[in-house]
């Protein structure tokens, strides 16, 4: 195993990796500064496009060059060619203190995606989805912190966690309709060393893999929950995972430069960068784009 800095830009709150296996190109944001990178797999090629708000996911579109984000002012449709961003849906117009945070899409098309308190304090969150007409469902409520949401290989399966609640949640999931339904635990998160759940991907092998931001570690479990593997990464505030590479065999990680509140930790001279691991002998699935 090899653990790379692929790209050392210093996202303030970076976040997101998602691998487009069609175009063979990375994108992440940096959450607080609301912006979309694309870089290729050895990072020697970067883009940046602005958005008008803090953003805490995207996902591809599969109808033309553009990206479907969830941003603090709700859902919006980024066109990569013009740098445009316009308002899809806001579902929590009432609720300023919020922002839709980490989001995926499922083999259907669908965009999951869950707000939070930017506090990190009250249960004030909610987890939406949002289907390819641009409708929004509600899907589960009092929520801290939104994150991790990823789907089984077998699409029976959507995982999901409140950071601050300990542990990483599984629903039934019905691909057909799109309803996630009887919530329950399915792997404790040890946060003895002061870490947290951030984000989630699923590998080809069905096993979860998750950021344990502020404690500087990436668990993957089995599919029942228990600990497989732990890595130790060189920074503390790691936050989501991604395979991608033209083999989906590369795991990307993202970081931050600078924690969201003063309670939290500072990092090294490594604090957020964009890492690249190599060499794990394991395979992630291609990512699906937004859309019917």
């Amino acid at each position: 195993m090899r653990i790379d800095v692929l790209l050392d830009v210093k996202t303030t709150l970076g976040e997101g990796p998602l691998w487009d296996a069609e175009q063979e190109r990375l994108y992440f944001i940096d959450s607080f500064d609301g912006r979309v990178f694309r870089t290729t797999v050895d990072g020697r090629e970067i883009r940046a496009w602005d958005v008008p708000a803090k953003i805490g996911s995207m996902a591809l579109r599969k109808d033309g060059n553009g990206a479907v984000v969830s941003l603090q002012t709700g859902f919006h449709a980024l066109d990569f060619a013009t740098g445009d961003c316009d308002l899809i849906h806001d579902p929590e117009p009432d609720r300023p203190n919020n922002r839709i945070n980490d989001g995926k899409v499922d083999r259907h098309g669908r965009f999951f995606s869950g707000s939070m308190d930017t506090m990190e304090e009250g249960p004030f969150g909610a987890l939406y989805r949002l289907d390819p007409d641009f409708s929004v469902t509600t899907i589960d409520t009092g929520i801290i912190c939104s994150n991790g949401p990823c789907f089984a290989p077998d699409d029976r399966t959507f995982y999901f966690n409140d950071t601050w609640g300990g542990e990483i949640w599984s629903y039934d999931y019905d691909i057909e309709t799109g309803a996630a339904t009887n919530r329950r635990a399915f792997a404790k998160v040890d946060m003895s060393g002061g870490g947290a759940a951030d984000g989630s991907t699923v590998d080809a092998e069905g096993y979860l893999w998750n950021a344990l931001v502020y404690d500087g570690k990436l668990v993957r479990y089995t599919p029942d929950g228990s600990v497989d593997r732990v890595i130790e990464m060189p920074v503390k505030k790691v936050t989501s995972v991604m395979f991608g590479g033209p083999n989906l065999d590369i795991l990307f990680v993202t970081s931050m430069a600078k924690p969201p509140l003063p309670r939290f930790p500072d990092d090294g001279v490594l604090r957020g960068s964009l890492f690249a691991i190599h060499d794990l002998g394991i395979k992630g699935l291609p990512e699906p784009r937004f859309g019917a």
